[in-house]
C-alpha cells in the first residue's frame, strides 16, 4: 500500500473514531521520517560543509582499501582544523588520512595503527597530533557499541599491557619524549578470566565509502571495502555514504543491504576513483620476497599446524608465507582482521581488484566459499574463538607464554594492528603459535621475563624457531618438543634466555615438504 495514500485516508476517519488519536500521531512520524531522511549531494564539498573546526570525524577503509577518497579530498579543501579523527589506519600521504595530516588539520587520532604517512609520523613525534593507539578489534567494537547505544563493554583484549596499565605514549615534545601518556583502565574478573572495560567511541560524522545506494540511502559494499565502513555507519550523528552508483529503491533486494538507511544521512555519488593498493602483489611475481632458508625451514615447521577444515589467521612475514606448504587436497579457510574468510592466492594481473585485500594490505583472491564482512564481525570471530589457529611473529616470548611484538620503548610506535586481539582469543578452542628466528644479533628472544611491552600475557602455546619447537604451559613453562638435525640440546639452553624441561618424547624438528 502506498504510505501517503494510506496517511490521507487514514486521517478521514470521522472524530468520534477511538484510533483517531493514535492516527494522528501515525501521521506525524510518517512526516517525521521523510524529514530526516537521506539527502543526496551532487558535490562533495556540499557534502561535508558543515564539518567545521574541533569536529569528530570516522573515516572508514582499512590502510586505503575502502576509502571515501572524494569525500576525504572535500574535507581537505574546506581546510577544517583541529580534527578529532578515528580511523583504522592513517594511510599514505597521497591517500586516506595522510592527506588531511598534510594539511596539518588533526589534532587527534583514535587509531589501531599510525600506517605508512610520513605527514602523521612526523607530527606525532613533534608533539602536534595526539595519538590514542587502540587495538584494532577493541577499535572496531568500541565504534560498534556507540552505534547499539552501548556505553561500555569488558573485553579480554588487552589485559596486562599498556592498554590496560596506562602509559602508551600519546603526545611527544619536539625532543622525542613522552609528555602525555595513556590512563590505566578498569578491568574484572568473569568466569576466571580477566577483562577490560573499554568506552564506546562516538563522532559528530563518519564519512564512509560504499559501492552503491538506493534512492531511499541503503547502502551496500563491495569485497573487503566493507571493513570499517560498516560500523562506522552506524555510530555517528551524521553518516555521509560516497558511493560509486546509485540505483532505484527495489533494486538492492532487502536482505542484500548491509547498511539500513536509518543510519545514513547524506550520500554523493563519487564522479572519480583512484581505489589505490599499497601493496600490489601479483601471483607469480613473488618471488623476491621469498624468505631465506632459515625462515623458510620455520614456514616449513608452521605449515604442519595446518589441519583439513581449520580456520586459522595469519601474520603478516613467516606465518603468511607458510600457506605456501598446504599439502594438496587440504583446505584451510584464512581469515583476514579486515573481513575476509576464505583467503586465496594473490592474483594473476587480470584479476587484480581494489576491493580486495589482506591485513597485510596485499591484493589476493578468494577461494570458492569465501565471505567478506565487517572489521567488527572479524574480530568477533577472532575473541569468541571461531578461529582455531592463529600463527603470529614477535620480538619476545617468556618462559610462560608472554609475547611482546609491537612496540620497541625509543622509538616510533606506530600501533599493535590486531595482534592484541588475535592472542587475547587464546583459549581450548584457539591455538596461537609464534614464529620467529630464535636470536636477534645474539640476544635472546626467549627469556624469563619480556622486557619489551607486551602484547598479550600467557597466550602462547608453542614457539617454532629455525633450531626447535617449544610447548608453553602457563603455569609448568617451555617443554622442548622437536630439535633440529644437528643442533643439540646444549645449543638449545645457549641460545635460550630461560629453563625449560626436555621432553622425554623428544624428536627430530619435522618439516613440510615442498611442493612442487
Amino acid at each position: 500500500m502506498n504510505l501517503s495514500l494510506a496517511a490521507r485516508n487514514l486521517v478521514r476517519l470521522p472524530s468520534t473514531h477511538p484510533r483517531l488519536s493514535a492516527l494522528f500521531i501515525s501521521k506525524r512520524y510518517l512526516s517525521a521520517t521523510r524529514s530526516l531522511s537521506a539527502k543526496f549531494f551532487e558535490s562533495a564539498d556540499d557534502a561535508v560543509s558543515d564539518i567545521g573546526d574541533g569536529s569528530s570525524v570516522m573515516v572508514g577503509g582499512f590502510g586505503v582499501c575502502g576509502i571515501p577518497e572524494n569525500l576525504i579530498a572535500a574535507l581537505t579543501r574546506r581546510g577544517s582544523q583541529k580534527l578529532v579523527v578515528v580511523t583504522s589506519n592513517a594511510g599514505t600521504d597521497e591517500a586516506g588520512v595522510g592527506r588531511l595530516a598534510e594539511g596539518r588539520q588533526i589534532s587527534r587520532m583514535i587509531v589501531s595503527y599510525v600506517g605508512e604517512s610520513p605527514a602523521i609520523e612526523k607530527q606525532f613525534l613533534g608533539g602536534e597530533v595526539e595519538v590514542e593507539l587502540t587495538p584494532q578489534g577493541t577499535l572496531a567494537e568500541r565504534i560498534r557499541a556507540a552505534g547499539a547505544g552501548i556505553p561500555a563493554f569488558y573485553t579480554p583484549t588487552a589485559y596486562g599491557t599498556l592498554v590496560h596499565r596506562g602509559g602508551e605514549p600519546m603526545v611527544y615534545d619536539r625532543q622525542g619524549n613522552v609528555v602525555k601518556a595513556s590512563k590505566g583502565r578498569e578491568s574484572r574478573i568473569f568466569g576466571g578470566r580477566h577483562y577490560v572495560m573499554e568506552e564506546a567511541i562516538h563522532a559528530d560524522f563518519a564519512l564512509i565509502k560504499g559501492w552503491k545506494a538506493d534512492t531511499v540511502g541503503n547502502v551496500v559494499f563491495r569485497r573487503s571495502a566493507k571493513n570499517f565502513n560498516d560500523p562506522m555507519a552506524r555510530a555517528a550523528r551524521v553518516t555521509i555514504a560516497e558511493v560509486e552508483e546509485i540505483v532505484e529503491a527495489g533494486e538492492i533486494r532487502p536482505e542484500d543491504v548491509h547498511v539500513p538507511n536509518i543510519y545514513v544521512q547524506r550520500v554523493y555519488k563519487g564522479t572519480h576513483f583512484e581505489k589505490p593498493i599499497e601493496k600490489l602483489t601479483i601471483h607469480g611475481h613473488e618471488a623476491e620476497s621469498d624468505l631465506d632458508p632459515v625462515k623458510e625451514r620455520i614456514a616449513r615447521r608452521a605449515a604442519l599446524e595446518f589441519k583439513n577444515g581449520m580456520y586459522a589467521n595469519l601474520g603478516i612475514g613467516i606465518p603468511t608465507h607458510a600457506t605456501n606448504y598446504i599439502p594438496k587436497g587440504m583446505r584451510v579457510f584464512l581469515h583476514s582482521e579486515n573481513g575476509v574468510l576464505g583467503l586465496g592466492p594473490f592474483p594473476e594481473e587480470n584479476a587484480v581488484d581494489p576491493d580486495l585485500i589482506n591485513a597485510g594490505k596485499e591484493t589476493v583472491t578468494v577461494i570458492p566459499g569465501g565471505s567478506f564482512f565487517g572489521s567488527d564481525e572479524s574480530f568477533a570471530m577472532v575473541r569468541g574463538g571461531h578461529i582455531q589457529l592463529s600463527i603470529l611473529g614477535g620480538m619476545q616470548v617468556s618462559q610462560y607464554g608472554d609475547l611482546a611484538n609491537w612496540m620497541i620503548p625509543g622509538k616510533l610506535v606506530k600501533g599493535m594492528g590486531g595482534a592484541m586481539d588475535l592472542v587475547a582469543s587464546h583459549s581450548d578452542h584457539t591455538k596461537v603459535v609464534v614464529t620467529m628466528q630464535h636470536t636477534a644479533k645474539g640476544r635472546h628472544k626467549i627469556v624469563e621475563e619480556c622486557t619489551l611491552p607486551v602484547t598479550g600475557k600467557s597466550c602462547v602455546d608453542e614457539i617454532i624457531t629455525e633450531l626447535c619447537v617449544f610447548q608453553i604451559d602457563p603455569l609448568g613453562g617451555l617443554t622442548l618438543i622437536e630439535l633440529y638435525d644437528g643442533v643439540s640440546v646444549d645449543d638449545i639452553k645457549k641460545a635460550t634466555g630461560c629453563s625449560f624441561k626436555v621432553s622425554p618424547d623428544l624428536k627430530p624438528m619435522q618439516l613440510i615438504d615442498i611442493l612442487e
